[in-house]
C-alpha cells in the first residue's frame, strides 16, 4: 500500500498525528503511512477505522447526490475505463508538481537508482505502460460503510439516493488513494530479488492489505498473477470499471492478471476461499504492525488499531496455507519514529512484526530474517519521492528524524518436517 495512512477503511485503521498525518494526503506520510491511515488494510481486518480515510478523502467529495430525471430516476454518465485519455499535463518543469501517470514515470526514474536488482529496475521502468485514468465519479454513505458507482447510485431508492455524498477520483487518487506511491513497492521487492526470491511469468502473488491497484497492474504486466485483499468499501467500487481488473498483457505478451477480493482474511472462510492458495509471494506492507496488532502501551483511540478477528496462530497458519512450498511472506513496515514515552503512543509508529519469531516456526516457517532496520535505504527512497518536498503550504516530512522501516521475511518450506 508506500506508506503509512489510515482511513476509511473499516479494519485496521490508521491516521497519523502531526507531519505523519500530513503525510496521509501527501503521500508519505502518505505512502509513509500508508498503513496509518489506511489503517485498514488495514481494513483487511476487521474493522477498524473507516471513518478516518473519510476524512483525508474528503478533499474530492461533495453531497450532491447523483443527477435525477423527471420522473425521479438518477441517470450516470458513462463508466469511465482503464484506457482513457490522459488528463492535462501539470507543469513538468517542477517534477513535483507531476500527478497521476506522469508523476509515477517521473519518480520512477529516480528510485532506479537507488535499486541494484535487474528486476526491481524492470518493475520502475513498467510504471509508463499504467493506463491512464479518466475522472469518475462515486457516492457514498455518511459513515462511509458504502460506496456506489453513478449507475448503482442511480438504482437506489429516492430518500438514499439523496443522503449519499459525492467523490470524483481523477488519476493521481487512483493510484494512490491517499496511501502513497505504488512505487513505494520497488525497495520491498528489491529486498526480495536480492535474495534469490523471484517471481517468473504464471506465479502468484498475494498482497494483503493492499490498498491501491498501481503495483498490482505492474507486476501482472510481467506475467505475475496477482490477488489483492483488503476490506476498505472504496476499493471494489473504485476498481469496478471495465479494464481495472482481469487479464494484463505485457509488452512482450507476457500474460498476467490482477484480481481483487474485498473482506477479512483470515477471520472470513470465504474470503480465505476465495484468496486460495499456491502463492510464490505474499506482503503486507505497513498493515501487520506491533503497534497495530498487540500495542504495548495504552492507546487514546482503540478504533484506531487493527483486529484480524483470530488468533495471532490462526493468522499465521493462514499465511503459511495460503504460500506454495518454497514460498515467502515478507512484512514490512514504513512508519513514523516511536513515539516518545512522555508523548500520547501513536500505534502505527511501532513497526515491528505483530508475530514473534517463535511463533513463525511453531507454524512451520523458516525465519530468514526478523525485524531488520531497512532505515537508510527508505530514507533514499522517501527523497526519491519527494516526502521531503513542501506541499500544499506545509514543510515536507523530516526524513532524517521521524521515520522508521523494519521488516520480517520467512519462507515456507519445500519439504515440510514431518
Amino acid at each position: 500500500m508506500d506508506d503509512s495512512d489510515t482511513s476509511g477503511r473499516t479494519s485496521a485503521g490508521r491516521s497519523l498525528s502531526g507531519g505523519l498525518s500530513r503525510g496521509v494526503s501527501r503521500g508519505v506520510s502518505r505512502g509513509l503511512l500508508r498503513g496509518l491511515s489506511r489503517g485498514v488494510s488495514r481494513g483487511l481486518f476487521g474493522g477498524l477505522f473507516a471513518a478516518m480515510l473519510a476524512s483525508s478523502l474528503l478533499a474530492g467529495c461533495t453531497e450532491t447526490p447523483p443527477p435525477a430525471t423527471a420522473n425521479g430516476a438518477a441517470t450516470a454518465t458513462p463508466s469511465a475505463t482503464a484506457t482513457a485519455t490522459a488528463s492535462p499535463t501539470a507543469d513538468s518543469s517542477d517534477p513535483w508538481a507531476l500527478r497521476g501517470v506522469e508523476r509515477l514515470v517521473s519518480d520512477s526514474k529516480r528510485l532506479s537508482a537507488l535499486v541494484k536488482t535487474g528486476a526491481a529496475k524492470e518493475f520502475l521502468s513498467r510504471a509508463s505502460l499504467l493506463p491512464r485514468v479518466e475522472k469518475r465519479t462515486l457516492f457514498f454513505t455518511a459513515d462511509k460503510s458504502k460506496y456506489y458507482t453513478e449507475a448503482q447510485a442511480a438504482a437506489l431508492p429516492e430518500d438514499a439516493r439523496a443522503a449519499l455524498k459525492q467523490q470524483v477520483v481523477d488519476e493521481e487518487e487512483y493510484y494512490n488513494t491517499h496511501y502513497g506511491s505504488p512505487l513505494s513497492y520497488s525497495r520491498p521487492l528489491d529486498i526480495l530479488f536480492s535474495r534469490g526470491v523471484t517471481l517468473p511469468a504464471g506465479s502468484k502473488y498475494l498482497d494483503f492489505g493492499y490498498g491501491y491497484i498501481g503495483h498490482l497492474r505492474i507486476l501482472a504486466s510481467m506475467g505475475v498473477e496477482c490477488t489483492g485483499v483488503d476490506v476498505w468499501a472504496l476499493l471494489p467500487v473504485l476498481y469496478s470499471f471495465p479494464g481495472d481488473q482481469g487479464a494484463v498483457t505485457g509488452p512482450a505478451g507476457e500474460k498476467g492478471s490482477v484480481r481483487l477480493v474485498d473482506g477479512k482474511f483470515p477471520a472470513d472462510p470465504a474470503v480465505v476461499k476465495s484468496v486460495g492458495a499456491g502463492y510464490t509471494l505474499i506482503t503486507a506492507k505497513n498493515v501487520l504492525k506491533r503497534g497495530y496488532i498487540h500495542p504495548e502501551r495504552p492507546v487514546e483511540h482503540p478504533e484506531k488499531l487493527i483486529k484480524l478477528e483470530v488468533s495471532d496462530e490462526v493468522a499465521i497458519k493462514a499465511f503459511h496455507d495460503a504460500l506454495a512450498p518454497g514460498g515467502h511472506f515478507l512484512i514490512y513496515n514504513i512508519a513514523p519514529a516511536l513515539t516518545p514515552p512522555d508523548k500520547p503512543f501513536v500505534p502505527w509508529s511501532d513497526g515491528r512484526s505483530p508475530f514473534t519469531k517463535a511463533q513463525f516456526e511453531a507454524a512451520g516457517f523458516e525465519v530468514l530474517e526478523f525485524d531488520k532496520d531497512d532505515l537508510p535505504a527508505v530514507q533514499a527512497m522517501a527523497k526519491g519521492l519527494g516526502w521531503d518536498q513542501p506541499m500544499d503550504g506545509e514543510p515536507g516530512m523530516d526524513i532524517q528524524n521521524d521515520l522508521s522501516a523494519l521488516y520480517t521475511l520467512v519462507r515456507k518450506p519445500l519439504a515440510q518436517k514431518k
